[in-house]
């Protein structure tokens, strides 16, 4: 019995690669000067000609060897290594260090609109007091 490998796709891939990148479909149209539909079409697409596959690459902030050679195993191979291993230089020896609390970030924002609804009140009051002297006047 002979097994036959199925060809790499491409499109598949370039879509892959694109989401990981966090971009939209209209983004990276934008950045190849044409439209979403096209872009749709090439994430269809079992194979790309090579100059077309330059402008892709490029647009997502890779090299053309990373598009063709792409598998989703690799990446997560990548990322569970890179995070296995940052342990032996020290950088994240007690896990990964977080810049900001997210707790902290809660609590500011609770403030702001604290102090947006805080205003919003005054400005009615103020508008009460107005309407309130206008009738008075009358």
């Amino acid at each position: 019995m002979t097994t036959f490998a199925k060809p790499s796709h491409i499109g598949r891939k370039i879509s892959r690669i694109r989401e990981l990148r966090d971009m939209k479909q209209e983004a990276l149209a934008q950045a190849l000067g044409t439209n979403q539909q096209a872009i749709s079409a090439l994430e269809n697409s079992e194979t790309i000609d090579d100059e077309k596959l330059k402008q892709i690459a490029k647009a997502l902030g890779v090299n053309v060897e990373a598009l063709k050679n792409f598998s989703e195993e690799a990446a997560i191979n990548y990322f569970n290594n890179f995070y296995d291993n940052s342990g032996s230089n020290g950088a994240f020896a007690h896990g990964p260090i977080f810049t900001f609390n997210p707790l902290e970030k809660l609590i500011e924002a609770y403030e702001e609109n604290k102090k947006l609804y805080e205003r919003l009140i005054q400005a009615e009051k103020d508008k009460v007091e107005y309407l309130e002297k206008i009738l008075k006047d009358k």
